[in-house]
């Protein structure tokens, strides 16, 4: 059985008790990650494909070690110009260890209660100024003008406002 799931922005073929090197995780070492994005499981002749991930679909690994990869030299010329730029790169990577691969019934993680608190609690909060918005226009009409009495007349739904005068519109929204 096999797999192709999705690890820190690149895809890897992976099979049980594999070592893969990936990008830097921020899991520490000897602790269990998880990757639920895969994209593609195969087990023999049975393959299923996500669009784009397989939902329940879950590959358990655990975190081996952090290392830096290979030296990479990059070096920029450009000809009979005088410039020349050396530089050198050494990737941050984490070697895992695929634990297993579970093909449904794996479960996400659920989001903090906290969370969804604070999102309520904004909502309510920015549902009361508007109700104030809208009770203050209300109470005098005398300093406004024609065109402002009108937009007022049109958001309450009252017809016939093109042919009023300033104080059949005051007497309409009363």
């Amino acid at each position: 059985m096999y797999a192709i799931v999705e690890i820190a922005g690149q895809q890897f073929k992976v099979e049980k008790d594999q070592k893969v090197y990936v990008h830097r995780l921020q899991a520490e070492e000897g602790k269990k990650v998880s990757f639920d994005n895969v994209l593609l499981l195969a087990d023999g002749d049975k393959v299923t494909v996500g669009a784009p991930a397989i939902d329940g679909a879950q590959v358990g690994a655990k975190v081996l070690n952090h290392l830096k990869g290979d030296k990479v030299i990059v070096f920029k010329k450009k000809r009979r110009k005088g410039y020349r730029v050396k530089n050198g790169h050494r990737q941050a990577l984490t070697e895992i260890q695929i634990d297993n691969i579970i093909a449904s019934g794996a479960k996400k993680p659920v989001a903090p209660k906290k969370s969804t608190a604070k999102a309520v609690t904004k909502k309510s909060t920015t549902a009361k100024p508007k109700v104030a918005e809208v009770k203050a226009p209300a109470q005098d009409f005398s300093n406004m003008t024609v065109s402002q009495l009108k937009e007022i007349a049109k958001s309450k739904g009252i017809t016939g406002i093109s042919s009023m005068k300033k104080a059949d519109l005051i007497s309409a929204l009363s």
